[in-house]
């Protein structure tokens, strides 16, 4: 039962930010879509933000662990890993205002630390495992510059009147990982030229 509420309560929250926004949403409007006590959401959660962080990690995690499951069987660690890198890119395309949330809420040092929740340890042990059969010799050090790559990532596909297309941030990903462009699911036919690095003189 405890289970079924936090699931419950987080999934109102992804879908209320979704469409209100992180400010336009309370947490009155959360227990009211979850069909809880507005009282009972402080026994589940320590605050609106850290509901918003667990219920975006539990997003990611849900999309990864779906789009892992779609690839046949044996599929290659290349395969796994650029299914993976896409799903998370993925939400934040999909769900512009609460990939923004969270991150503005991560990265503000005023509003608390970074909290690794239960979603977000799910999140990170798939990465990690991922990461293992990929052949990273510290999966546990690669987890940590994979996260911060693909952070980075979905900044630059979401920063207002800022934003970068998502091929080239994807093939930036790509790149550093040796994977095939047509891994995955890409968003072009075609991998986009690659700058050349300026020149010194």
């Amino acid at each position: 039962m405890r289970q079924r509420s936090r699931r419950r309560i987080m999934r109102a929250t992804v879908e209320l930010v979704d469409q209100h926004g992180y400010a336009g949403t309370t947490l009155g409007d959360i227990a009211a879509r979850a069909g809880l006590a507005r009282g009972l959401l402080s026994y589940y959660f320590d605050g609106k933000r850290l509901l918003m962080q667990a219920a975006t990690h539990r997003l990611m995690h849900l999309e990864l662990a779906e789009a892992l499951a779609q690839l046949p069987t044996g599929a290659s660690p290349e395969a796994r890993l650029a299914r993976a890198i896409d799903a998370v890119l993925g939400v934040a395309m999909d769900h512009p205002r609460v990939m923004r949330s969270h991150l503005a809420l991560i990265l503000d040092p005023d509003v608390g630390a970074f909290v690794q929740d239960p979603e977000q340890q799910q999140l990170g042990a798939i990465l990690r495992e991922l990461l293992l059969d990929w052949g990273a010799a510290d999966p546990a050090a690669e987890h940590a510059v994979l996260r911060s790559a693909l952070m980075g990532g979905c900044i630059g596909v979401l920063l207002p009147d800022a934003t970068l297309p998502l091929a080239p941030i994807r093939a930036d990903l790509f790149a550093r990982y040796g994977l095939a462009w047509e891994l995955g699911v890409p968003p072009q036919p075609q991998a986009p030229p690659r700058p050349q690095p300026s020149v010194r003189t």
